[in-house]
Formats: structure tokens, C-alpha cells, sequence
């Protein structure tokens, strides 16, 4: 008794460790953005694109990268549900065969874990093959290729969740699998499925790797698809690789901005996700 006792409050120890562990970490990197990039973020860097010798320290901003990346990460990732949806539903065990099912399962997380550069190697080499140059299409693409693995698998595991019994008492009311799917699984999973395109949104307009060939850089918003295209992660890297104090300083900043973009989707994501919860049977 005593042995399982202390088994028990060990594991508890760990546990309450580990979670203090990662909420440290969490709050020491908002902290530390806070300061150092709260004091350089002005009006002018949300709302000007960059002026001559910006890099050196001169005025303008960032509305450059702001702009570009929330099209990068917004286009790839409606792509991405679009694609995404049908290919979760598609591996469910009343369309997919099971041995079918669990190689491409096998195959999303290999995609999952492979590294964003690998990503934007890939792409450099197709753009080339086919002539095309460093564009706002070729990020979006880029993109949904590094999210697509993470929204299939999230949304897949919210839809195995669901109780079986749904399903069954729909198809004992007559409903067929295309109805079953659509008015009992995808209103049961929503939240979840909201979940995963967070999560995958965040992955997205985080990453710089994937989109550092085939998205290129430019000072000025993309009028078209096939104008290249600043975003957040590479200013903040080419700002804190500069000498000057002043411009390293914007790019903590920048990362702050990135920072507050992502929590208001969180923020977003939770309010839509309490909204469908109230359609879920329980």
C-alpha cells in the first residue's frame, strides 16, 4: 500500500514538474519579447512598408510582412481544409480499407516530422522545373504542403473520438454514410476540427524554412499571386541579423507582433469552438 502511495505521489511530482517546466518556458519567452520588443513597436512599423535604409535604422515598418503573411498563412490554409476534411473523412473505417488507411496515416506523419526546409527545397526544385520565380503563390503552396500533414491527422483523430453508438443509431434511422457523415460527424467534430486549423495556422505563419525559397522577400505588399511576398519570420530574421542596436530591437517587435497575431486566433478559435460546442451530443 505504502509502495503504491509513493508511486503514485512521485508521478504526481513529475507531472506537476513538467507542467511547471513548460508554463516557465511560455512565460519566459512572452516576457522577454514584451520587453525588449514592446519599446521599438510605433504605429509607423504596423502601418508603413519599409523606407530606404530601413535596415539601417531609418524609418518605415513592417506592414509589408504583416499583410504577406497573413496571406500566405490564410491562403494555405483554406486550401488546406479544403483538402484536409474529405482526405480525415476519407480514412475513416466505413471508406477506407484498414491496411490502406493506417500506410497513409504512416505517410501524413512522416510528412508531419520532415522539416520545413526539406519542404522549401522541394518546392524550390518544382518551381524551377516548371519556370516559375519565388511568388505569393509559390509560398501558399509551400504552406499547404507543411500543413496539410497536420490537419489531416488532427481532424482524423477528433472524428475516431466520436462514440460509435452515434453512428450506429443514425444509420438505424435510415441516414446513409454520406448523411451520418455530414449532419452527425462533422457537427460532432467541429470543435476539434476548429482545433486542428489552429494548429496548423500557427505552424504556418510561424515557419520560415518553407517559405524562404519559393516565397522570396520584397519592401512592397504582392498586388498578384505571382509577386513575391514578405512575412514576419523572415524580417525577424534579417532584422536581428543586422548590426545596428535600433533594428535588432523592431525585430523583437516583430516577433511580438507575431506573437499577439497568433494568440488573437486562439483567441478566436476558442470563442467558435465554445459556440459549436453547443451542438455536440453528450
Amino acid at each position: 500500500m505504502r509502495s503504491r502511495r509513493a508511486t503514485e505521489s512521485l508521478f504526481k511530482a513529475l507531472m506537476i514538474i513538467s507542467l511547471a517546466v513548460v508554463l516557465t518556458t511560455l512565460a519566459g519567452i512572452i516576457f522577454i519579447i514584451l520587453v525588449k520588443g514592446a519599446p521599438a513597436l510605433t504605429l509607423s512599423m504596423l502601418i508603413e512598408t519599409p523606407k530606404g535604409g530601413y535596415y539601417l535604422g531609418k524609418g518605415g515598418g513592417i506592414a509589408n510582412a504583416i499583410v504577406g503573411s497573413l496571406y500566405l498563412s490564410l491562403g494555405a490554409s483554406i486550401i488546406s481544409i479544403l483538402l484536409s476534411l474529405p482526405a480525415a473523412f476519407a480514412l475513416q473505417k466505413e471508406y477506407a480499407n484498414r491496411h490502406i488507411a493506417n500506410f497513409t496515416r504512416l505517410t501524413l506523419d512522416v510528412l508531419w516530422g520532415t522539416p520545413s526546409i526539406v519542404y522549401g527545397a522541394f518546392g524550390f526544385v518544382v518551381m524551377i522545373y516548371f519556370g516559375l520565380r519565388a511568388s505569393l503563390l509559390g509560398g501558399i503552396i509551400v504552406l499547404t504542403l507543411l500543413m496539410l500533414p497536420i490537419m489531416v491527422r488532427s481532424m482524423e483523430e477528433v472524428i475516431r473520438m466520436i462514440p460509435l453508438e452515434l453512428k450506429e443509431i443514425s444509420y438505424a434511422l435510415g441516414a446513409t454514410k454520406l448523411e451520418t457523415t455530414f449532419s452527425v460527424i462533422l457537427r460532432q467534430a467541429l470543435p476539434g476540427i476548429v482545433t486542428a486549423v489552429l494548429l496548423a495556422f500557427g505552424r504556418g505563419i510561424g515557419d520560415a524554412a518553407s517559405i524562404l525559397f519559393t516565397a522570396g522577400y520584397t519592401d512592397y505588399i504582392p498586388r498578384s499571386l505571382f509577386d513575391p511576398v514578405a512575412s514576419l519570420p523572415l524580417a525577424v530574421f534579417f532584422q536581428i541579423g543586422t548590426p545596428s542596436p535600433e533594428v535588432q530591437e523592431r525585430a523583437y517587435a516583430s516577433a511580438l507582433i507575431l506573437l499577439v497575431i497568433i494568440l488573437i486566433v486562439c483567441v478566436v478559435s476558442r470563442l467558435l469552438g465554445r459556440r459549436f460546442s453547443k451542438h455536440i451530443v453528450r
